[in-house]
Protein backbone atom coordinates (compact mmCIF):
# COMPACT_ATOMS: atom_id res chain seq x y z
CA UNK A 1 0.00 0.00 0.00
CA UNK A 2 1.25 3.08 -0.94
CA UNK A 3 2.80 5.13 1.70
CA UNK A 4 1.31 9.14 2.17
CA UNK A 5 4.30 10.44 3.63
CA UNK A 6 7.99 9.43 3.44
CA UNK A 7 10.36 8.41 5.89
CA UNK A 8 11.92 11.87 6.96
CA UNK A 9 8.46 13.52 6.95
CA UNK A 10 7.07 10.81 9.26
CA UNK A 11 9.56 11.15 11.93
CA UNK A 12 9.61 14.58 11.88
CA UNK A 13 5.85 14.70 12.45
CA UNK A 14 6.33 11.96 15.08
CA UNK A 15 9.15 14.49 16.74
CA UNK A 16 6.40 17.36 16.74
CA UNK A 17 3.59 15.24 17.88
CA UNK A 18 5.78 14.01 20.76
CA UNK A 19 7.27 17.89 21.98
CA UNK A 20 4.57 19.25 24.65
CA UNK A 21 5.81 22.75 23.05
CA UNK A 22 6.46 24.33 19.44
CA UNK A 23 9.82 23.07 18.08
CA UNK A 24 12.44 24.21 15.77
CA UNK A 25 14.36 23.25 13.28
CA UNK A 26 17.16 23.00 15.19
CA UNK A 27 15.57 21.27 17.57
CA UNK A 28 14.58 18.59 15.26
CA UNK A 29 18.00 18.48 14.03
CA UNK A 30 19.42 17.47 17.67
CA UNK A 31 16.28 15.01 18.54
CA UNK A 32 16.78 12.79 14.78
CA UNK A 33 20.62 12.96 15.70
CA UNK A 34 19.71 10.73 18.67
CA UNK A 35 17.77 8.88 16.42
CA UNK A 36 21.51 8.41 14.55
CA UNK A 37 19.38 9.74 11.86
CA UNK A 38 21.44 13.01 10.14
CA UNK A 39 19.54 15.52 8.07
CA UNK A 40 20.52 19.11 7.77
CA UNK A 41 18.38 22.32 9.29
CA UNK A 42 17.97 23.05 5.67
CA UNK A 43 16.20 20.04 4.75
CA UNK A 44 14.77 19.93 7.90
CA UNK A 45 13.80 23.70 6.58
CA UNK A 46 12.28 22.19 3.33
CA UNK A 47 10.22 19.31 5.12
CA UNK A 48 8.62 21.90 7.70
CA UNK A 49 7.54 23.96 4.68
CA UNK A 50 5.72 21.14 2.97
CA UNK A 51 4.39 19.92 5.82
CA UNK A 52 2.61 23.21 6.50
CA UNK A 53 1.19 23.24 3.23
CA UNK A 54 -0.12 20.39 3.59
CA UNK A 55 -1.93 21.23 6.86
CA UNK A 56 -0.46 18.89 8.90
CA UNK A 57 1.87 21.64 11.00
CA UNK A 58 1.57 25.12 11.31
CA UNK A 59 3.43 27.87 12.76
CA UNK A 60 3.44 29.62 16.20
CA UNK A 61 5.61 33.10 15.98
CA UNK A 62 8.50 33.25 17.28
CA UNK A 63 8.55 29.78 19.12
CA UNK A 64 8.20 26.76 16.18
CA UNK A 65 5.87 24.47 14.65
CA UNK A 66 3.42 22.54 16.19
CA UNK A 67 1.17 19.74 15.02
CA UNK A 68 -2.32 20.16 13.57
CA UNK A 69 -5.45 17.74 13.99
CA UNK A 70 -4.97 16.90 10.83
CA UNK A 71 -0.95 16.11 11.02
CA UNK A 72 -2.52 13.85 13.68
CA UNK A 73 -4.54 12.17 11.47
CA UNK A 74 -2.19 11.81 8.41
CA UNK A 75 0.67 10.81 11.16
CA UNK A 76 -1.94 7.89 12.21
CA UNK A 77 -2.82 6.88 9.18
CA UNK A 78 0.66 6.45 8.01
CA UNK A 79 1.50 4.11 11.01
CA UNK A 80 -1.43 2.07 9.94
CA UNK A 81 -0.03 2.17 6.10
CA UNK A 82 3.61 1.03 7.93
CA UNK A 83 1.93 -2.11 9.57
CA UNK A 84 -0.43 -3.37 6.93
CA UNK A 85 2.66 -3.25 4.66
CA UNK A 86 4.65 -4.75 7.07
CA UNK A 87 2.36 -7.63 7.26
CA UNK A 88 1.91 -7.49 3.62
CA UNK A 89 5.17 -8.69 3.24
CA UNK A 90 5.15 -11.36 5.74
CA UNK A 91 2.38 -12.42 3.96
CA UNK A 92 4.32 -12.18 0.82
CA UNK A 93 6.66 -14.75 2.06
CA UNK A 94 4.29 -17.68 2.56
CA UNK A 95 2.02 -16.99 -0.56
CA UNK A 96 4.80 -16.77 -2.71
CA UNK A 97 6.20 -20.40 -1.55
CA UNK A 98 4.66 -22.78 -4.22
CA UNK A 99 4.44 -25.33 -2.01
CA UNK A 100 0.25 -26.70 -2.10
CA UNK A 101 0.53 -26.94 1.70
CA UNK A 102 0.52 -23.22 2.05
CA UNK A 103 -1.63 -22.85 -0.57
CA UNK A 104 -4.45 -24.75 1.61
CA UNK A 105 -3.21 -22.26 4.47
CA UNK A 106 -4.08 -19.55 2.10
CA UNK A 107 -7.62 -20.99 0.99
CA UNK A 108 -8.39 -21.38 4.96
CA UNK A 109 -7.42 -17.67 5.56
CA UNK A 110 -9.42 -16.90 2.74
CA UNK A 111 -12.80 -19.24 3.91
CA UNK A 112 -12.62 -17.20 7.10
CA UNK A 113 -12.56 -13.65 5.35
CA UNK A 114 -14.75 -14.41 2.55
CA UNK A 115 -17.87 -16.07 4.44
CA UNK A 116 -18.16 -12.67 5.97
CA UNK A 117 -18.01 -10.50 3.08
CA UNK A 118 -20.41 -12.53 1.21
CA UNK A 119 -23.16 -12.68 4.23
CA UNK A 120 -22.22 -8.55 4.37
CA UNK A 121 -22.16 -8.19 1.01
CA UNK A 122 -26.19 -9.80 0.37
CA UNK A 123 -27.24 -7.15 3.35
CA UNK A 124 -25.29 -3.91 2.03
CA UNK A 125 -25.20 -4.43 -1.63
CA UNK A 126 -26.29 -1.53 -4.02
CA UNK A 127 -28.26 -2.07 -6.87
CA UNK A 128 -25.51 -0.42 -9.07
CA UNK A 129 -23.17 -2.98 -7.38
CA UNK A 130 -25.27 -6.05 -8.07
CA UNK A 131 -25.10 -4.79 -11.94
CA UNK A 132 -21.42 -4.38 -11.37
CA UNK A 133 -21.15 -8.03 -10.22
CA UNK A 134 -23.20 -8.99 -12.61
CA UNK A 135 -20.61 -7.81 -15.66
CA UNK A 136 -17.50 -9.45 -14.52
CA UNK A 137 -19.41 -12.61 -13.78
CA UNK A 138 -20.77 -12.76 -17.74
CA UNK A 139 -17.11 -11.48 -18.59
CA UNK A 140 -15.73 -14.57 -17.13
CA UNK A 141 -17.96 -16.83 -18.29
CA UNK A 142 -17.06 -15.65 -21.54
CA UNK A 143 -13.45 -16.38 -21.34
CA UNK A 144 -14.58 -19.62 -19.49
CA UNK A 145 -16.40 -20.84 -22.51
CA UNK A 146 -13.67 -19.47 -25.34
CA UNK A 147 -10.99 -21.23 -22.90
CA UNK A 148 -9.07 -18.43 -21.88
CA UNK A 149 -7.84 -17.18 -18.50
CA UNK A 150 -10.04 -16.21 -15.69
CA UNK A 151 -7.92 -15.19 -13.08
CA UNK A 152 -7.77 -11.75 -13.10
CA UNK A 153 -12.24 -11.78 -13.10
CA UNK A 154 -11.95 -14.26 -10.79
CA UNK A 155 -9.39 -11.76 -8.35
CA UNK A 156 -12.61 -8.58 -9.55
CA UNK A 157 -15.45 -10.76 -8.33
CA UNK A 158 -14.15 -11.65 -5.13
CA UNK A 159 -13.13 -8.24 -4.63
CA UNK A 160 -16.29 -6.30 -5.91
CA UNK A 161 -18.08 -8.50 -2.79
CA UNK A 162 -15.47 -7.38 -0.74
CA UNK A 163 -15.83 -3.99 -1.02
CA UNK A 164 -19.71 -4.22 -1.04
CA UNK A 165 -19.66 -5.88 2.18
CA UNK A 166 -19.05 -2.22 3.69
CA UNK A 167 -16.27 -3.48 6.36
CA UNK A 168 -13.16 -1.83 5.53
CA UNK A 169 -10.85 -4.03 7.85
CA UNK A 170 -12.20 -7.38 5.61
CA UNK A 171 -11.62 -5.53 2.58
CA UNK A 172 -8.00 -4.87 3.12
CA UNK A 173 -7.54 -8.37 4.36
CA UNK A 174 -8.78 -9.70 1.46
CA UNK A 175 -7.41 -7.10 -0.97
CA UNK A 176 -3.90 -8.17 0.32
CA UNK A 177 -4.31 -11.25 -0.05
CA UNK A 178 -5.37 -10.45 -3.69
CA UNK A 179 -2.63 -9.06 -4.41
CA UNK A 180 -1.03 -11.97 -5.83
CA UNK A 181 -2.15 -13.37 -9.14
CA UNK A 182 -0.13 -16.14 -9.29
CA UNK A 183 -2.36 -17.70 -6.74
CA UNK A 184 -5.23 -17.91 -8.44
CA UNK A 185 -3.50 -18.53 -11.63
CA UNK A 186 -2.70 -21.87 -9.65
CA UNK A 187 -5.85 -22.51 -8.78
CA UNK A 188 -7.08 -22.23 -12.25
CA UNK A 189 -4.36 -24.64 -13.20
CA UNK A 190 -5.15 -27.21 -10.51
CA UNK A 191 -9.01 -27.44 -11.19
CA UNK A 192 -8.43 -27.33 -14.74
CA UNK A 193 -6.65 -30.45 -13.80
CA UNK A 194 -9.09 -32.06 -11.73
CA UNK A 195 -11.80 -31.32 -14.37
CA UNK A 196 -13.22 -29.32 -11.26
CA UNK A 197 -16.28 -27.30 -12.19
CA UNK A 198 -15.95 -23.83 -12.08
CA UNK A 199 -18.54 -21.20 -13.09
CA UNK A 200 -21.61 -22.87 -10.91
CA UNK A 201 -19.91 -22.09 -7.49
CA UNK A 202 -19.85 -18.41 -8.78
CA UNK A 203 -23.46 -17.81 -9.62
CA UNK A 204 -24.32 -19.87 -6.60
CA UNK A 205 -23.13 -16.82 -4.57
CA UNK A 206 -24.02 -14.14 -6.80
CA UNK A 207 -27.81 -15.40 -7.10
CA UNK A 208 -27.47 -15.06 -3.33
CA UNK A 209 -26.06 -11.67 -2.48
CA UNK A 210 -28.46 -10.34 -5.56
CA UNK A 211 -31.39 -11.47 -3.41
CA UNK A 212 -30.19 -10.09 -0.15
CA UNK A 213 -29.95 -13.66 1.16
CA UNK A 214 -27.42 -13.64 3.62
CA UNK A 215 -27.50 -17.37 4.80
CA UNK A 216 -27.48 -18.80 1.52
CA UNK A 217 -24.47 -16.10 0.38
CA UNK A 218 -22.33 -17.26 3.48
CA UNK A 219 -23.11 -20.93 2.97
CA UNK A 220 -22.65 -20.47 -1.30
CA UNK A 221 -19.26 -18.85 -0.38
CA UNK A 222 -18.51 -21.51 2.45
CA UNK A 223 -19.24 -24.69 0.08
CA UNK A 224 -17.15 -22.52 -2.94
CA UNK A 225 -13.70 -22.25 -0.52
CA UNK A 226 -14.07 -25.80 0.90
CA UNK A 227 -14.75 -26.84 -2.95
CA UNK A 228 -10.88 -24.77 -3.77
CA UNK A 229 -9.46 -26.43 -0.75
CA UNK A 230 -10.80 -30.36 -1.95
CA UNK A 231 -9.01 -29.71 -5.72
CA UNK A 232 -5.79 -28.69 -4.02
CA UNK A 233 -6.01 -31.58 -1.50
CA UNK A 234 -6.99 -34.10 -4.55
CA UNK A 235 -4.40 -32.47 -7.02
CA UNK A 236 -1.64 -33.03 -4.31
CA UNK A 237 -2.75 -36.75 -3.78
CA UNK A 238 -2.54 -37.21 -7.54
CA UNK A 239 0.97 -35.54 -7.65
CA UNK A 240 2.46 -36.02 -4.52
CA UNK A 241 5.62 -37.70 -6.30
CA UNK A 242 6.57 -35.82 -8.31
CA UNK A 243 5.17 -32.34 -7.47
CA UNK A 244 8.37 -29.97 -6.38
CA UNK A 245 8.40 -26.43 -6.13
CA UNK A 246 10.24 -25.59 -10.02
CA UNK A 247 6.55 -27.47 -10.90
CA UNK A 248 5.01 -23.89 -10.19
CA UNK A 249 8.55 -21.70 -11.33
CA UNK A 250 7.63 -18.94 -13.37
CA UNK A 251 4.23 -18.18 -12.41
CA UNK A 252 5.32 -15.42 -10.59
CA UNK A 253 6.50 -13.69 -13.71
CA UNK A 254 2.84 -13.99 -15.10
CA UNK A 255 0.96 -10.78 -15.96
Amino acid sequence: MKQILDEKEIIVLECIASSQSPIGSWYLVEKLEERDINISSATIGRILNHLEKLGYVEKEKFKGRIITTQGIEALEKARTIEKINYHKSELDKMISTKVLEDYIMVLQARKAIERETARLAAQNITEQEIQQLDGILLRQEERYKNKQSVAEDDISFHKAIAKASRNSVLDSLYSIISTYGQQSRLFEKIRTQVKSPYMVSHRDIFNAIKNHDEEAAEKSMMEHMENLIHDVTVYWDENNDHVYEEDFRGMDNEE
